[in-house]
């Protein structure tokens, strides 16, 4: 009996809290009764009001630096160079002497020639006399055809002896100045493949020497086919402008990231595709007066493909993605209430979208508050205010 009654008092005891516990939430609400709920607060967005602007499309693609204009250095005339009359690596003019074959052969080549035709034209006024003497004589039947024929022909022969000769010493003279070896062309000389006592042959295979022309300098740069394609529908579709009178320069990044100084300009664009990559090449000529660009350097070219009268950009905070990768904004209704769009991107323009479709002017854009509402949901739209990060400003082209 004892037991049990130990046990009835704990019960009574270990139900009191939840008695007191549901007193208390009853006394609350009791209290509360009639007092209605404080309404869920409105989110606010930052929009931004979408209108069409002047945008200049360019394309960054990679290309090599050639020299303008290159000459192998080649001797035209056996011979043994007796002296290279240049510096290595220095800048030459056209003309400059490059080597000097020994010329005593030549030389006496020449004075052989001309000494031939001194004697070619030294008989040629008593062969000249004999024909018209005969001729003459032959007016009387003093000398017979035959004897007139036989002097008019020697006459030929002489005359045509003396071309030969003058030829001859012509060649002669030529080769004498082909043991001076000079510069065709302006430009930097690279080392010499050859020294003082070699010996050399005419138009052998192995260069003397190269000489590039550096200022100006060729960028050739290999642009993809569909890309070509892609901005030849652009242009066709009306979408692209391009009459700007700065339509065929073209800026230069080089391998560091830093802008070269200079622009180029677009000269042509090759009419054969590179089977093995499918690409064609864009040849630009670029200035180069202080040599910074070397043949085969590295660099990235930015190509103007034209202006866009009418181009939509947004931000590309406000632009995500959907689980199956579609691009997609949010936009306001007149009503205030949020709609998603999905989105056509055409590129990245700095740190904003350009958007190919998707979005008309006029519309209001959410680029900050996203993640706060869904599509359906009334918001209050402010101003969005766009800050620029200083060191963006300071960044130059191509240094991300």
């Amino acid at each position: 009996m004892r037991a049990v009654k130990k046990r009835c008092q704990f019960i009574k005891w270990s139900a009191l809290p939840a008695a007191l516990l549901s007193a208390f939430l009853m006394s609350g609400c009791e209290e509360g009764h009639g007092r209605p709920a404080a309404p869920a607060p409105v989110p606010e967005v930052a929009t931004i009001t979408v209108a069409p602007q002047r945008v200049v499309l360019t394309t960054d693609l990679p290309g090599r630096a050639t020299a303008f204009r290159t000459a192998e250095i080649r001797p035209q005339v056996n011979g043994l160079i007796l002296k290279r009359l240049f510096t290595e690596g220095a800048d030459v003019k056209a003309g400059d002497v490059l080597y000097q074959i020994d010329p005593a052969p030549f030389q006496a080549a020449l004075d052989n020639a001309r000494a031939a035709l001194d004697r070619a034209e030294a008989n040629l006024p008593a062969v000249r006399l004999r024909a018209e003497r005969y001729r003459e004589l032959l007016a009387d039947k003093a000398v017979s055809q035959q004897d007139y024929d036989d002097a008019a022909a020697h006459l030929k022969q002489a005359e045509a002896e003396i071309q030969y000769y003058k030829a001859s010493a012509e060649t002669a003279r030529i080769n004498l100045g082909y043991t001076r070896i000079v510069a065709p062309i302006p430009g930097r000389i690279g080392r010499s493949n050859v020294t003082d006592g070699a010996l050399v042959t005419a138009y052998q295979p192995l260069a003397l020497a190269t000489i590039q022309q550096l200022d100006p300098i060729y960028v050739d740069v290999p642009q993809s086919t569909t890309e070509l394609q892609r901005l030849r529908s652009r242009l066709e579709e009306g979408q692209l402008d391009q009459n700007g009178k700065n339509q065929k320069k073209v800026a230069l990044i080089l391998e560091n990231g830093r802008p070269y100084p200079l622009e180029g300009t677009f000269q042509f664009r090759e009419v054969t595709v590179d089977p093995t990559t499918g690409t064609v090449i864009l040849r630009v000529i670029v200035p180069n007066p202080n040599g910074v660009l070397l043949p085969g350097m590295f660099v990235r070219a930015v190509l103007r493909e034209g202006s866009n009268e009418k181009a939509i950009l947004v931000p590309q905070q406000a632009v995500s993605r959907d689980p199956k990768g579609n691009a997609i904004a949010l936009v306001l209704n007149p009503e205030n209430k949020v709609a998603q769009r999905t989105l056509s991107l055409d590129r990245a323009i700095g740190d904003q979208w350009l958007v190919a479709a998707g979005l008309e002017p006029g519309d209001r854009v959410i680029v900050e508050g996203t993640q706060r509402v869904r599509p359906g949901a009334a918001v209050k739209a402010v101003p969005f205010d766009a800050q620029p990060a200083p060191s963006a400003q300071n960044d130059p082209p191509g240094a991300k």
